[in-house]
């Protein structure tokens, strides 16, 4: 267990660096700059530490409720876990790369927003993240998100139809790259494909648990449960303290450097509570764009993969299209979502699949705060640009599917939720269009770095979770 400080023995106390939040934000900023500097830190955690054992057992990641910490205006689901390790506890592990054109979207296809970073920039730190989380990944990816090292691990084994798919496909097809271990480490067992990745019961899947706890438990960092942050109390260009509420009490903390990584709704209510509402604190708040289908297949059994997912198709990722409707990526799913087939010897053939559209950030979908001075999110709907590209994905997708005996393609529904949560303390050039510059400093409190999915001034429909790591590990490089 995490040694869990008292506010008491903190109030009043100085600190060299003080984190709120403990995700794949800050987790992997502590890790590297706690490398590279000696330097006295306190961890601030709205949650408790739950072991992989006590959530089992409890069946839950979390003794917090998400939906009791913000009000809404939609009928939309905003997931993310409040407890020590954040979204590491219950993502599904899944560790695509964004594409170098998801950087440069607005200068290759003259929409959205471009980043002030560049894929090469991000390269080398996406390298340091994958070998932290042991990344199983098809080396064939290097020809299309390029890379300067291999895979820690070696790939998933393919299901049927993802064979046939990259047989006919092998530079758009690969094997889901992911942080649930092909091959055993020293921490974690390798995948059961039980297909319960938002509670791993092996702990095969990476987790702050399971391959960061030596960054809390380390001599000179101190960790505040239970310890929900209100506000940073700033003077002029610099953050002095944070105020922060354990037990109903109010307790202030000093520090000389302050990182941001609670989550994309929490990060920003904070700023907003500190009188820090500038033009983009919590505006464009967003999430990629999914949707269900399940294809019946001919004669071709499914589900003899190793994880959940085994195929990512690029096939209606990138190219000129993106000037009007977005990016698609096709999910090859090794699980029943749908439901078993049910006619006689044909239980295996069918294919669930997910598509999932990039999105835009638009500024009338925001955080701002309620009457009690909490979180309140204001959703207006999805951008037209996402929705055309899924149009266009389903337009696209029995091409797509050529090489398998597809017998019927169903439509399975849109899907609720990604569970990304992004955009609202977005990254850029300076304060006429962002909240923080390319190294992830507030543009004018230049002690207060932001780190996490807060920070995307775009909407890949990759999976965001490594390159927050990427991006946290970088800063925390230069940081340092």
């Amino acid at each position: 267990m995490v040694l869990d400080v008292r506010p008491e023995q903190i109030t009043r106390d100085h600190f060299d660096l003080v984190a709120i939040g403990s995700g794949f934000g800050s987790a992997f900023f502590l890790h590297e700059f706690a490398k590279r500097r000696k330097a006295r830190i306190l961890v601030l955690e709205w949650g408790r530490h739950n072991t992989h054992e006590w959530q089992l057992d409890q069946n839950a990641n979390t003794d917090i409720d998400d939906e009791t910490t913000y009000k809404t205006n939609s009928d939309k689901p905003w997931n993310y876990t409040i407890g020590l390790g954040g979204g590491t506890n219950c993502w599904f592990a899944q560790t695509p790369r964004f594409h170098p054109n998801d950087f440069r979207l607005k200068t290759t296809y003259g929409i959205g927003n471009d980043w002030p970073i560049s894929y090469d920039d991000v390269e080398p730190f996406y390298c340091d993240a994958e070998d932290i989380m042991s990344i199983s990944g098809d080396p064939d990816m290097a020809a299309m998100l390029p890379r300067s090292r291999p895979f820690p691990q070696p790939p998933h084994r393919m299901s049927t139809p993802d064979r046939m798919m990259k047989a006919a496909q092998p530079g758009q097809h690969f094997v889901m790259p992911t942080a649930r271990a092909r091959v055993p480490t020293a921490q974690r067992t390798s995948c059961c494909a039980n297909l319960r990745c938002w509670l791993c019961p092996v702990d095969a899947k990476f987790t702050v648990n399971n391959g960061l706890m030596h960054v809390f438990e380390h001599p000179d960092v101190s960790v505040c449960l239970g310890a929900e942050v209100r506000r940073l109390d700033h003077v002029g260009g610099t953050v002095r303290s944070v105020t922060f509420v354990h037990g109903g009490k109010e307790y202030q903390v000093s520090g000389d450097l302050f990182l941001l990584g609670a989550n994309a709704i929490q990060s920003a209510a904070i700023m907003l509570r500190s009188g820090l509402g500038d033009e983009f604190v919590g505006r464009g708040l967003h999430e990629s764009y999914g949707w269900n289908f399940e294809v019946y297949l001919d004669g071709v059994d499914n589900f003899d993969g190793s994880t959940i997912t085994t195929g990512l198709n690029f096939g209606l990722y990138d190219g000129p299209h993106r000037s009007e409707h977005a990016a698609a990526l096709v999910y090859f799913e090794n699980r029943w979502q749908h439901g078993m087939r049910a006619e006689e010897g044909r239980l295996r053939q069918t294919l669930p699949l997910v598509v999932v559209t990039e999105n835009l950030l638009d500024h009338e979908n925001f955080v701002t705060l309620d009457e009690d001075d909490n979180a309140f999110v204001s959703f207006k709907a999805p951008s037209d640009y996402a929705v055309k590209g899924m149009a266009r994905a389903l337009e696209k997708l029995p091409g797509l599917l050529a090489p398998l005996p597809v017998e019927r393609l169903f439509d399975r529904g849109i899907r609720p939720t990604e569970s990304h949560v992004q955009g609202t303390l977005r990254m850029g050039t300076g304060p006429a269009d962002s909240v923080i510059d390319s190294g992830m400093v507030h543009h004018r409190l230049r002690n207060l770095v932001v780190v996490g999915t807060s920070t995307y001034p775009s909407c890949s429909c990759a999976n965001p979770s490594l390159t927050a790591a990427a991006l946290s590990l970088r800063a925390a490089n230069r940081m340092a």
